[in-house]
């Protein structure tokens, strides 16, 4: 009787510490929740009050960490949110996530280059993620279209480079958008 009791003590042990790191993980995947709630909703205030709280305990958090990047792209704060997904970048290096981030942000500065390096690296950590091949499609077509206009800037009279860009111009244009004619730049 002694010896099976001295066997479910260690096991009755670890099984509190498991259910206290699974507890644990609730409430850290509630405050990840609140947090996305908040800023599906448009309440960037409160969220980044409330990962503000969180990181405070917990700076190292790459979930909350990436969450504050959104808010700050989402409340025009590019140049903050391009910091904060760089440290992710640099102390996670293998989460792809912040690369296709930090790669929206830098398209939409038109530092293309910069973006496909970073999309580049997202494939390359997640061959399956369909967003950011997606983004490098995208980015790809917007160097094509960048050299057609040079081209068309070199010698504007060329008809099959003007196809080109109106056809990219016409791929990459929002739905709905009249797409922008191809023009000498």
């Amino acid at each position: 009787m002694k010896q099976a009791l001295s066997r479910i003590l260690p096991l009755a042990r670890l099984l509190t510490v498991a259910a206290a790191a699974l507890a644990a993980t609730q409430v850290h995947a509630d405050d990840y929740s609140d947090v996305g709630q908040l800023i599906r909703t448009g309440k960037l205030a409160e969220a980044q009050a409330k990962v503000d709280q969180y990181l405070s305990s917990k700076p190292r958090d790459p979930q909350m960490r990436f969450l504050k990047g959104v808010i700050q792209t989402e409340s025009g704060k590019p140049a903050d949110a391009i910091e904060t997904l760089t440290g992710l970048t640099q102390e996670f290096p293998e989460l792809p996530e912040p690369y296709n981030n930090l790669a929206v942000l830098y398209a939409g500065q038109n530092q293309y280059d910069k973006a496909r390096t970073a999309l580049e690296m997202a494939v390359k950590l997640n061959p399956a993620y369909a967003t950011a091949h997606e983004n490098l499609g995208d980015i790809y077509a917007k160097l094509a279209s960048q050299a057609y206009g040079k081209s068309l800037q070199l010698a504007g009279n060329n008809p099959q480079a003007q196809q080109k860009v109106a056809a990219i111009n016409n791929m990459l244009a929002p739905k709905g958008a009249k797409p922008a004619p191809a023009t000498a730049k």
